[in-house]
């Protein structure tokens, strides 16, 4: 049978004091939970992200189309469907952007991560490169935070919202210019077009946007799994409960 310490119940009394599950106490094991993301920030996240995943397979497609299909064209609209994905999954991008700006307005603090990163604090940039050695396995532990660490809150106001930004001013501007004139889509968002010079330009510049894009998911995917694992606090699991964990 195996014994426990006197200091191991001690810490079983201080359980009993304190509230804290003698079990866990016993396991030098602690959790804690916060609740961080109201239900529209989550509702959003999700849908975003399947928006984004329509938006970036289907705009492989537009880039590089697939061969002509033998027979009556009416029997083949494949790249019609396609582009109708795109085109949708564009306009859901667009609007949960702008209901998002809005939650920033009327929720909690957390909410409002997404757009601004307090850059003129000394602080800040202190405990981003700590984050930076936790990810370059440098250090042994990360910093707690409830909402999105320092280096998280640069990559997602940085590499996600300026870039989901552009690619919502060059997409529009590029749809605009096939409705043609007169659409308010063109009358938006067609100054974008001669300022990149040309249409082809705009084309270009999007498409290097979507794998600018990619790149940011496959590293935000990493990050979360990875912080799940070695950083012992959820973070996928946030995102559907809304609460911040912390295991230890």
């Amino acid at each position: 049978m195996s014994t426990v310490s006197s200091q191991q119940r001690a810490q079983a009394r201080l359980a009993d004091v304190t509230g804290v599950d003698d079990n866990a106490v016993l396991h030098g094991l602690s959790m804690k939970s916060v609740y961080v993301y109201e239900a529209p920030v989550r509702l959003w996240h999700w849908i975003n992200a399947l928006a984004i995943v329509v938006l970036c397979v289907t705009g492989f497609f537009i880039g590089r189309p697939l061969p002509t299909m033998p027979g009556e064209a009416s029997a083949h609209f494949l790249m019609g469907y396609i582009r109708f994905a795109h085109f949708t999954a564009g306009y859901i991008l667009a609007i949960g952007l702008l209901g998002r700006a809005y939650w920033a307005l009327v929720g909690n603090h957390h909410a409002r991560e997404l757009f601004w990163v307090p850059v003129f604090q000394k602080a800040y940039w202190r405990e981003l490169f700590g984050m930076l050695r936790w990810y370059a396995f440098l250090s042994d532990r990360p910093g707690r935070y409830v909402g999105h660490n320092p280096l998280a809150r640069m990559a997602m106001f940085s590499c996600y919202l300026l870039l989901t930004v552009f690619m919502v001013l060059t997409g529009f501007a590029l749809y605009g210019e096939g409705a043609q004139m007169g659409s308010w889509q063109e009358r938006l968002f067609g100054w974008v077009i001669p300022l990149f010079g040309q249409s082809q330009d705009v084309h270009t510049w999007h498409r290097m946007g979507m794998w600018l894009m990619v790149v940011f998911v496959m590293l935000h995917v990493y990050a979360a799994i990875r912080e799940d694992i070695m950083g012992r606090q959820s973070i996928v699991s946030t995102m559907i409960s809304g609460h911040r964990t912390f295991k230890d």
